[in-house]
């Protein structure tokens, strides 16, 4: 008789796959074969089969009761070819009385199965991750039933625990064990460097070792304690949340789905047919996931987030796995995470020697961070997090944008020679930190560093930098759950100037928007956020924000120096508005008592090519102006910074670029208006030599870019340098940059 849906024939049968796991005498393919042969037995068909994916596009046979045997490890598909393949790309079952007639049906002769007219195939997955398909088929034409389809979902569940835990290590290649061998990904870097460490994972991939259950009653009862706990814990968390918000929003989400009957029913429902208390949450977590997933809703695919989050609390408040369970961080830890806020990514400090996300941009807090603790961040590495475990040795590369998880000796001895490498130029670059930034003409640059936390404030005497050129003050918005108050603003404004020591530091207004979203700010649905409502554009429409923060400033100023400067500005009447903002709490400062700045400056960020054509009076109102060249260069060759297939074809060298950053210089000469280069570029020592060739004379920096920059400044004349980009240009050549590196190649050492 077929498989009941009978709490006792699904726990026979859980019970049976238990024991063959458990004997030890068992390996890999024999297990399997077992297997097979158990579930063929118990649901009285002729056939069943497991298929595992042999690599990220194939699927192998890799055991078989009734299908001719030789055809193990032979029989290959490609995902979505014939029935087995589209079970694994669509990630859900297919049953079909007439498979033959079954659209995507594919004829495999040598597995002699064409004699079998009944199919059901169902996914082994994990928290939506397909590993493989776990097939049955009959020579009589009927359709499997709802309860035969739930019984064998609920054993591929299993499998899918089974496949993780490496229980199939044997023959096979399609049976190498997890998360033993080496492997590399590749994602798009972040932050440039290079690290060598142990993984330590933010969210911890819960492993559940116990799949099936020893009592239903007990499971059960270990459920509905663990979920008692969960409501308590969300409970407290709407109790710390604001009044008003989307953070409050997100908790009453989870509040609903704690409370949910219907996903609580399911759960115990799963554990009654066998299956333990984590596993039946891993069951409906991974059932969740292939139904919104596939949802054009965006409001049900974002609710999934909600509902994996609140399902991975759960978890772990069973197994004692992940977060707050003692564990302790590795000496070198190199972090992993899907993604992460400011806020937590701060919580580790400067402990973490690299960063690996899987999502993520190149504009986003974690990548701000991680330049200011200059560490290599590898953004978007897929599938890292399913395949690395706490402790794994784990080397970023951050130039490339590869990493390589438990590298083989051979990879592991090149990329320490690369490291030893980057010690001993480090050391030279930290003999020339009192040296000044000058060429071999006599011409002398002033090279500043960029900032955005009180921690970087100790690299301006370690790197040499002369002062800071961009002081970011979004972090100290990002990282909390509501507006800061102006106090603390001041306080920490404050103990910047004073850790800087008289050094000038340029404070640029909050710059928020495009991937910069405050967490209590509600995300604006823009279709091109980058272009949309950010920076002075918040600013201006949000006036008590700003004024706040000047408010801060000011104060924090306390008499001192104080230079401000006000990002995106796009147009003049924007910096003439933003300017008069500050003028008035100035006065307003004064006629309170409060002691005033003993030199103000007040300057713009130039990120957009429309300020370069700005009207004279705006260069002749700003004392000072930065070419923020990160937004500046996407805007400028209309290619989107975050988008791979389009922001390396641009080239800061490119001629058309230089041309208008000479542009620019020209201007700001003519009004004697204090130009400098900020981001990325000015931290590349050719792009910066190049910068310097072209007239500018301030530069700012990452501070781990200062030593490299002055090194080669130091090794050449700008005036040669100039020449050989006037004869690129004047030759038609889309980038100076081949000529520039061949002249620096002809260059003594």
């Amino acid at each position: 008789m077929a498989l009941q849906n009978t709490e006792s024939e699904s726990r026979k049968l859980l019970g049976r796959l238990r024991e063959t796991m458990a004997d030890a005498s068992a390996e890999g393919q024999m297990r399997l074969d077992r297997i097979v042969q158990l579930i063929a037995s118990s649901m009285q068909t002729e056939v069943c089969s497991i298929y595992l994916f042999r690599d990220d596009e194939t699927l192998e046979l890799c055991a078989t009761e009734g299908l001719n045997p030789e055809a193990v490890h032979q029989t290959r598909m490609r995902i979505g070819e014939g029935l087995v393949g589209r079970v694994a790309k669509l990630a859900r079952a297919i049953n079909t009385a007439n498979a033959p007639q079954t659209r995507g049906f594919r004829f495999m002769p040598e597995t002699g199965e064409e004699i079998y007219s009944s199919f059901l195939g169902v996914p082994v997955q994990r928290l939506g991750d397909v590993l493989g398909v776990l097939v049955v088929q009959s020579k009589e034409a009927r359709e499997f039933t709802e309860d035969e389809v739930y019984g064998l979902d609920v054993v591929a569940m299993v499998l899918a625990e089974m496949t993780e835990l490496g229980a199939f290590v044997g023959e096979g290649d399609a049976l190498a064990a997890l998360h033993t061998q080496p492997e590399m990904f590749r994602g798009v870097v972040g932050q440039e460097g290079a690290a060598v460490g142990q993984v330590w994972l933010h969210e911890p991939r819960v492993v559940v070792t116990n799949p099936v259950a020893d009592d239903p009653a007990v499971e059960a009862d270990r459920l509905a304690r663990a979920l008692e706990r969960l409501r308590v814990s969300v409970d407290d968390l709407l109790k710390g949340a604001s009044e008003d918000g989307d953070q409050r929003d997100v908790f009453e989400a989870y509040r609903m789905f704690a409370n949910s009957r219907s996903w609580v029913r399911r759960m115990e429902e799963d554990i009654a047919r066998g299956l333990s208390a984590e596993a039946a949450v891993e069951k409906e977590q991974s059932a969740a996931r292939a139904r919104l997933s596939q949802s054009s809703d965006a409001y049900l695919r974002e609710r999934l987030h909600d509902l994996d989050d609140l399902s991975n609390r759960l978890l772990r408040i069973l197994t004692g796995q992940g977060r707050d369970t003692g564990a302790e961080m590795p000496e070198n830890p190199i972090l992993i995470a899907r993604n992460i806020g400011p806020g937590e990514l701060l919580e580790y400090g400067r402990t973490l020697k690299g960063i690996v996300l899987e999502q993520g941009s190149v504009g986003s807090h974690a990548a701000i961070v991680a330049r200011a603790w200059a560490i290599p961040l590898v953004l978007q590495s897929e599938g890292i997090i399913a395949e690395a475990l706490n402790g794994d040795q784990i080397m970023v590369d951050g130039e490339q944008g590869i990493v390589h998880l438990r590298p083989d000796d051979t990879v592991a001895s090149a990329f320490r020679d690369k490291l030893a490498m980057q010690a001993e130029a480090q050391e030279r670059y930290a003999g020339l930190r009192d040296l000044p930034a000058q060429d071999k003409s006599g011409k002398t640059l002033h090279l500043h560093m960029n900032a955005g936390l009180m921690a970087d404030l100790p690299s301006l005497d370690s790197s040499g930098a002369e002062g800071v050129g961009l002081f970011r003050t979004e972090l100290q918005f990002l990282i909390r759950n509501q507006v800061p108050r102006r106090g603390e603003l001041a306080n920490l404004y404050g103990r910047v100037l004073d850790a800087a020591n008289g050094k000038k530091v340029v404070f640029r207004t909050l710059d928020i928007g495009s991937d910069k979203v405050l967490p209590y700010m509600k995300p604006q649905d823009e279709p091109n956020p980058a272009l949309g409502w950010r920076a002075i554009r918040v600013g201006l429409d949000k006036v008590g924000v700003m004024r706040m923060q000047l408010q801060a400033l000011l104060r924090a100023a306390d008499g001192r120096p104080l230079s401000i400067m006000f990002p995106f500005i796009a147009q003049f009447e924007e910096f003439k508005q933003a300017r008069q903002h500050l003028l008035d709490e100035v006065e307003r400062e004064g006629k309170l008592g409060h002691a005033l700045p003993s030199d103000l400056e007040i300057g713009a960020m130039l990120e957009t090519p429309s300020l370069g054509f700005a009207p004279r009076q705006f260069y002749e109102m700003a004392d000072f102006i930065s070419i923020g060249g990160n937004d500046l260069k996407q805007f400028f060759f209309a290619a989107d910074r975050e988008n791979e297939r389009v922001r390396r074809r641009y080239d800061t060298l490119n001629v058309s670029y230089l041309t208008f950053i000479e542009q620019i210089v020209n201007r700001c000469a003519d009004t004697g208006t204090r130009l400098s280069f900020c981001g990325e570029d000015a931290g590349r020592p050719v792009e910066a030599v190049c910068f310097a060739a072209m007239g500018l004379r301030t530069l700012s920096m990452r501070p781990a870019s200062i030593g490299p920059v002055k090194s080669l400044l130091r090794r050449v004349d700008l005036d040669e340098a100039r020449e050989v980009i006037d004869k690129a240009r004047g030759s038609g050549d889309q980038s100076v940059r081949p000529a520039v590196m061949e002249w620096l190649r002809s260059l003594p050492r």
